[in-house]
């Protein structure tokens, strides 16, 4: 490393406070300290939204809190002394890219991916035509999503996907009432979910049984919730059995041990006699949406029947019926949107790079520039997966950087912003907003914490704005 390196502190940007963000904050942490070079690093997270943890705090339903308590683990990472939390500041608006790289020796983008895919079917622009994610973002409160946005004064939904969101989403629609307040859902959405009238879920998958992407316990749960019947075709799970995989081995790979524990579970449940509890949960394999319909806002969902051809590809079958909805939300996937100034693959939704650097147009690394999580890979894995791929990110960017000759000087982002008058959500305003949660649970006798409903009531709680160095 060149002389004046060593002597100024690695400067690390990581646009994003989720899981991705902060494993990548910690990696950044473990790795300079196991090369004996933890006293010379700063990293400086930078967040739109006044809140950190991403995924964690607005993604995962709030009757996980196993899952929510990797946020415990988390605020570790932002309660060391060589991390700050710059929350409020929107890439491409209040920073950009070569401000950042002006200010930091390298800025790692994990961003993840926030906008859903679409059906691509005709009447999904219908009101009652929504994204899950949307309906996610809002009983988890986010400020982004209107506290009124859905009503639930529908009859029947149809939740399309077969994955874990898909299941999350039919669960709380199907979960009694009374079981929310002991979440930390915003009053607003509380309101919304005890005035529910929904009786019929339909989830919905294009493929089969064998293909759904489902974890059995997450499928399992909806088979436990009290106020509702659960149905399942036993016709359509025998129209996959000539095509799933030999689930039956001794010992199975993973995949393959899901996909058997998964029929397991679903053959149980067609032929469990219904209980005619309050609501009925329907599992529907080998239908494909093709039209949404209704006069002026949805009122029946078109599907057609398919099935796999000889090459494995989903094709229909020219079989169709209707299903009266009035609400359907769509959990087709997500995808990465770009970021500005930062090279973007628009087939695969993702930043080109290779273990983590950023990719030129001509294949070249782009100096200083790093990506991880989901803009790095996609949207797979597990909340877990981003650990690993935040690793393999972090020992490119010290190897670059141990390659590298430093500046002998960097201006400080917080120092130009105050010039512009930008201040940033520090963490300690971040905890104003932890605290008046807490003091709002408290006052409603309901759980350990109860969301803010919106940017107002967030603004709010972080107070005054003071310039940091």
């Amino acid at each position: 490393m060149d002389p004046a390196a060593a002597m100024n502190p690695l400067r690390v940007a990581v646009v994003g406070a989720g899981p991705a963000g902060l494993y990548t904050a910690e990696a950044v942490l473990k790795q300079t300290a196991a090369a004996g070079a933890d006293t010379d690093v700063e990293v400086d997270i930078l967040e739109r939204l006044p809140t950190p943890y991403g995924l964690v705090r607005y993604g995962v339903a709030p009757d996980h809190p196993s899952i929510r308590s990797i946020a415990d683990y988390l605020r570790r990472v932002l309660e060391h002394p060589r991390v700050r939390f710059l929350g409020g500041l929107c890439f491409g608006t209040d920073v950009s890219r070569e401000l950042l790289l002006q200010c930091y020796d390298a800025v790692v983008y994990a961003t993840g991916a926030t906008r859903d895919r679409l059906l691509r079917v005709p009447g999904e622009e219908l009101p009652g035509s929504a994204a899950a994610a949307e309906f996610v973002r809002w009983y988890c409160g986010h400020p982004d999503v209107d506290p009124a946005r859905f009503d639930l004064q529908a009859d029947s939904v149809a939740v399309i996907g077969a994955g874990n969101v898909a299941v999350d989403v039919t669960r709380i629609l199907a979960r009694p009432a009374t079981d929310f307040p002991a979440t930390d859902v915003p009053e607003p959405v509380l309101a919304a979910l005890a005035a529910s009238r929904v009786r019929q879920i339909h989830l919905i998958s294009r493929r089969g049984p064998a293909q759904a992407k489902f974890t059995t316990r997450e499928l399992r749960a909806l088979g436990e919730l009290p106020g509702s019947d659960i149905a399942v075709d036993p016709a359509e799970l025998e129209l996959g059995a000539a095509v799933a995989p030999d689930v039956l081995d001794s010992e199975p790979p993973r995949s393959d041990r899901r996909i058997r524990d998964n029929l397991a579970v679903l053959t149980e449940w067609a032929h469990r006699p219904p209980q005619d509890r309050p609501r009925r949960v329907s599992l529907r394999f080998w239908l494909r949406p093709v039209e949404l319909t209704g006069p002026g806002r949805v009122t029946a969902l078109r599907v057609e029947r398919t099935a796999l051809d000889g090459s494995g590809r989903l094709t229909g079958t020219g079989r169709y019926a209707t299903l009266p909805v009035q609400l359907v939300l769509r959990s087709v996937g997500y995808r990465s949107v770009p970021l500005p100034g930062v090279p973007f693959d628009e087939q695969h939704a993702v930043v080109p790079n290779a273990e983590g650097r950023v990719l030129a147009a001509d294949g070249t690394p782009r100096p200083g520039e790093y990506v991880a999580g989901w803009l790095k890979r996609g949207p797979t894995g597990v909340i877990g997966t981003n650990k690993s791929d935040a690793a393999q990110t972090v020992r490119a960017l010290l190897a670059d950087h141990a390659a590298a000759t430093a500046p002998t000087h960097r201006p400080r982002l917080t120092d130009l912003l105050a010039a512009r008058g930008v201040r940033p959500v520090s963490y300690a305003a971040w905890l104003g907003i932890d605290r008046r949660e807490r003091e709002l649970a408290a006052e409603l006798g309901r759980a350990t914490r109860v969301k803010l409903s919106g940017w107002d009531e967030l603004n709010r709680a972080t107070g005054p704005r003071p310039t940091e160095g």
